[in-house]
């Protein structure tokens, strides 16, 4: 299971490991310069991180795995099932984007906000700021969502240098051109109040991929797994048992 920008392995929420633990053993890990793991040395690519990925799957003898990446961490598994698809049974790719210029990248108003919370240096602003745009309107509506998402986010969290490299290797991010090469069962599951990435992006990246299936989540935000946890496992399940 492969994170996005800025989270840490604590940040699945426990719904949706306790969904997906009855059925498989899960991989959990931190990328580097987050959480529990060393720190970043130099600039990052997605292919570095997808280098390390291959290297825990390495280091713990595991020869093939079902892989679930988000946002970011969906990023990184392209590229991980782009470098070594013997390695994996199946690819989930959630919340995601090919990059280059074909997809559609993040809009300027959500960056400019995001940016400004984070340079403020007022955590709980931070903390609101991205409630806001990474979950859908009917999901915020719901006063109570808002502190376990906050409690979760307080752990752990990544520093500003980590956020800016990570941000660049995102912007570099570019499989447009290799993904019609990939032949691994693919699943792409996107909300379609995404504001973070819009659903084009899944709707590109599951034209690209031969045979890949696009689900799409009615009314969803960017963390679909964590608004929809037990809907996510049981598409990634499916998945999985369909392979």
């Amino acid at each position: 299971m492969i994170q996005g920008l800025g989270a840490n392995s604590g940040h699945w929420g426990e719904p949706f490991l306790g969904e997906l633990e009855r059925d498989f053993e899960l991989l959990v890990y931190d990328h580097r310069g987050i959480g529990l793991s060393g720190p970043i040395v130099g600039d990052i690519t997605t292919a570095d991180l997808a280098a390390d990925a291959l290297a825990l799957l390495d280091a713990l003898e595991i020869a093939r795995a079902h892989v679930l990446g988000f946002s970011m961490g969906g990023m990184v598994a392209q590229e991980l099932a782009l470098r070594a698809p013997e390695r994996i049974a199946t690819l989930t790719l959630a919340g995601t984007s090919c990059g280059g210029t074909q997809s559609k990248a993040t809009s300027g108003e959500v960056v400019q906000a995001l940016t400004a919370a984070v340079l403020s240096g007022d955590r709980e602003r931070v903390l609101k700021t991205g409630y806001g745009l990474l979950f859908s309107s009917a999901f915020t509506a719901e006063a109570a969502n808002y502190e376990p998402f906050a409690r979760a986010a307080r752990h752990e969290p990544a520093n500003l240098h980590v956020l800016m490299d990570q941000q660049a290797a995102i912007v570099a991010h570019d499989t447009y051109a290799r993904l019609r090469g990939l032949r691994v069962p693919t699943l792409v599951l996107h909300g379609t109040e995404d504001q973070m990435l819009s659903a084009i992006n899944g709707d590109l990246i599951a034209s690209l991929i031969p045979d890949a299936r696009l689900e799409l989540l009615e009314g969803t935000g960017h963390l679909l797994f964590w608004e929809q946890p037990e809907p996510v496992a049981r598409l990634v399940r499916e998945h999985a048992a369909r392979a």
